[in-house]
């Protein structure tokens, strides 16, 4: 516990965002305290203000996104929960699905355990050693009348690297397109009202400031055939035991984390009243100083883009002569320094970019990252390599 409580320098962002902002952390304290009752179930009081507190969230992540109506926002308890809900609710037997060498475990789990049991056929498109999901590729492996998904990580966990959604959906044809968007919600700007996608994967623990337990899958239209991953207590239509048709209780069962979308609902705020692109702008200049002092150390292997412009502030790494594991551990108990180390949950991504199977140092930067912050890390790793 007493290490807890000394100075240390959090480079794992792209994993949960820390600390929390005392808005966000305020948020969930409130809902807690002063509305932690069912929204929809009852007509009292509490059970109504949680319901206009969803609510609120729900419009408040709907402006952020370019949704066209915020009952297309469903609400879930992260990213791979939203990502299995598309996938799960939209494939039937026979269908073709297409997607990148750089896709997270969220995606190709739910991929691969349809293909094994005959549902589906994958196709796997090959990126580039640096992350880059080949266009032309992705094109290519489109089957017309046959192909019902395409599956893309809008930014890689692993090299941040940057997917151009525009160039993607102009391929797609009459496939749908779903966008993980887990690393780059809240540091990216993303637009669907200028955008051709068709779902949105999203958490909110990340770059969005919320906290854990928050995500939720956006539909461009709300027309989208997507079937209910669970079925149960939606607090409406309870004289069926069928599961309702519209949105967003049809893919929405259960009790739904009111405290936990109220905090997130205000980590958003924040970052609309700084502003994504600034955010942005402020994660690019981390970005561009962590690779340029990376690259004039002669012992480490830097992995990804290295340009500030094709990719989030996400940054692979290795040492020469040192496991991943090794350096990681030796940033933290010598230098008071969290990063991630080994495959990130993206076996594909790693041997795309042939870290497999040792995986990688990722260091990853967030809104609260100081450039301090980004210079104790690169005399850390000085330290290490002249050692």
């Amino acid at each position: 516990m007493e290490r807890n409580r000394r100075h240390f320098i959090y480079m794992d962002h792209a994993a949960t965002s820390f600390p929390k902002p005392r808005e966000v952390i305020e948020g969930v304290a409130e809902g807690l305290r002063n509305f932690s009752a069912n929204p929809g179930r009852s007509g009292h009081f509490l059970s109504l203000d949680a319901s206009r507190t969803l609510f609120e969230a729900r419009e408040t992540v709907a402006r952020l996104f370019g949704a066209l109506d915020s009952r297309q926002v469903i609400f879930t308890r992260n990213v791979t929960e939203a990502l299995n809900l598309a996938i799960y609710g939209v494939l039937e037997q026979g269908d073709h699905v297409v997607t990148t060498s750089m896709e997270h475990n969220s995606v190709m789990r739910p991929l691969r355990d349809l293909v094994s049991r005959g549902i589906i056929q994958l196709t796997v498109v090959p990126s580039s050693k640096e992350g880059v999901a080949e266009i032309a590729g992705l094109a290519e492996a489109v089957r017309p009348e046959q192909t019902k998904l395409i599956v893309v990580n809008h930014a890689s966990n692993v090299t941040g690297t940057l997917v151009d959604l525009k160039l993607v959906s102009q391929i797609k044809g009459e496939a749908l397109l779903l966008v993980d968007a887990a690393q780059s919600a809240g540091c990216v700007s993303i637009d669907l009202s200028s955008l051709d996608v068709d779902l949105l994967a999203f958490t909110g623990h990340k770059a969005l400031l919320g906290p854990q337990g928050t995500g939720g899958l956006i539909l461009k239209t709300g027309q989208e055939p997507v079937r209910p991953l669970i079925r149960g207590g939606t607090g409406s239509h309870s004289e069926f035991e069928a599961q309702p048709e519209f949105l967003p209780d049809k893919l929405e069962s259960g009790t739904p984390n009111v405290a936990g979308f109220h905090g997130l609902a205000a980590g958003i705020g924040l970052i609309q009243e700084e502003g994504v692109e600034a955010v942005r702008d402020h994660e690019k200049r981390l970005t561009a100083t962590l690779l340029e002092g990376l690259s004039q150390m002669d012992r480490v292997h830097i992995y990804g883009p290295r340009d500030p412009e094709r990719q989030t502030a996400v940054v692979s790494i290795n040492v020469d002569g040192m496991s991943s594991s090794e350096v990681g551990f030796q940033l933290d108990r010598n230098f008071d320094i969290c990063v991630r180390t080994g495959l990130h949950c993206a076996p594909a991504a790693h041997r795309t970019i042939g870290s497999f199977p040792q995986g990688t140092v990722r260091i990853s930067m967030g809104m609260s990252t100081t450039m301090g912050d980004v210079e104790e890390v690169l005399e850390a790793l000085k330290w290490l390599v002249s050692h």
